[in-house]
């Protein structure tokens, strides 16, 4: 369908998503709508994988932003060549057999990234706004409930606004702090500190860019159901280069806006670090309505994170076939809503556990699986398979359709 095709009942957003903007802007965006949770929201993962080199943390900026780039372009061309848009399909055209390795992966790094929200967004907005931890994450859980019910239009709807919302708070946060701390981040980077670890080396810097860019490859498969709008590869192309230095830019303002602060325990050590330093440097107001942007970004992780699993479900639900599920054709929106519901939890349990450990010892392993079971298959099978698409077709399949889009342009 194009936009021309839509009648006039149609919404502007809905005729939007057919044309440039559809196209090439709404995948960047609900790519970095869903990162922001698992990648940047507390400033605990800044630290741990970026700001605790001190002035060689920029190596790990441009290592992430390479990563996200040519990740986002590869993914984004092998779904449009063939036109596979569930990320089961997908999945399966880069490790063929091993699908069910990959969903597994996926499910428990989706309620890991979900349980580091809820266990920071719900102690953030108890300790800023006042609304009690289980309050709090309550509310967050019917929203999402709610907006899982909904469908893919709400959905696109939500995250386009909720995207220019947290871009906007994240770019306020930083322009408050940096205006206060501004000598002190020019200080460290005249100087060369690096003195909170005892290796900064360009290779450990490098890696830990990598580890970083690998714990986020679980945001992926929430992209697909948008990317059939996209038609050649200069579109597939344009829009991965947007969405690698859109998922990039927050860390990169979070990294300069902490070398403010740099190497002091109180905010490197922090479980929330943007909270310290929002206490530092900011007042009141801003610090609740910090608790305000943690809670929204709980809601828009676990809407797309969720969403991507729902529609694994709904896609393969004879497959599944279990209770309530069995002789279903695919799941309703009670049913999603329900599933949604019980994920979240899961996490909410998980999330007990605290945010320090699940970051560091958490993301850091499933970063690996995921750099193996995704990024290695995608950057080798991926491309061959993209420069002809009748390579291992007989092992890997050929797409959803009989034929798959030869167009370059």
């Amino acid at each position: 369908m194009s936009a021309n095709d839509m009648g006039s009942d149609s919404s502007l957003f809905e005729r939007l998503t057919y044309g440039p903007f559809g196209k090439i802007v709404l995948p960047a965006i609900i790519l970095q709508s869903v990162l922001i949770g698992g990648g940047y929201a507390t400033g605990r993962e800044i630290v741990a994988y970026g700001a605790k080199y001190g002035s060689a943390g920029w190596l790990a900026v441009v290592g992430i932003w390479l990563g996200f780039t040519v990740m986002a372009v590869v993914t984004f061309e092998l779904a449009r060549t063939f036109q596979v848009y569930d990320y089961k399909q997908f999945i399966r055209q880069i490790i063929g057999g091993l699908w069910p390795v990959f969903d597994l992966l996926f499910l428990v790094m989706a309620v890991l990234v979900i349980a580091i929200m809820a266990s920071a967004a719900g102690n953030i907005m108890e300790q800023t706004i006042g609304i009690p931890y289980l309050a709090g994450v309550g509310i967050v859980i019917a929203i999402v409930g709610a907006l899982s019910y909904a469908g893919d239009t709400l959905l696109e709807e939500f995250k386009t606004g909720g995207t220019i919302f947290l871009y906007l708070a994240y770019v306020l946060f930083a322009v408050v702090v940096l205006s206060q701390v501004w000598g002190d981040v020019t200080s460290v980077f005249a100087t060369g500190d690096t003195s909170y670890v005892a290796d900064a080396g360009t290779l450990s810097v490098l890696q830990s860019g990598i580890l970083y860019v690998g714990y986020n490859l679980v945001v992926f498969p929430a992209v697909f159901f948008a990317l059939d709008h996209q038609e050649t590869r200069r579109e597939s192309v344009i829009s991965g280069v947007l969405a690698g230095t859109m998922m990039t830019l927050p860390f990169a303002l979070t990294y300069v806006t902490f070398m403010g602060f740099y190497p002091s325990e109180q905010v490197m050590g922090a479980e929330v670090p943007w909270l310290q330093v929002l206490e530092s440097a900011g007042g009141t107001l801003l610090i609740g309505f910090y608790g305000v942007v943690m809670g929204w970004t709980l809601v828009e992780t676990s809407v797309g994170l969720i969403h991507a699993l729902l529609d694994r479900v709904d896609e393969n639900i004879e497959d599944v076939a279990i209770g309530p599920l069995e002789g279903l054709e695919g799941l309703s929106k009670v049913q999603s809503g329900g599933l949604a519901v019980g994920i979240l939890v899961g996490a909410l349990l998980l999330s007990r556990v605290g945010i320090i450990a699940l970051v560091a010892q958490g993301y850091t392993l499933m970063a690996y699986f995921f750099i193996a079971l995704f990024a290695l298959p995608l950057l080798t099978v991926g491309v061959l398979r993209i420069r002809d698409p009748n390579w291992g077709s007989d092992f890997f399949g050929s797409g959803s359709r009989s034929s798959v889009v030869q167009s370059d342009d």
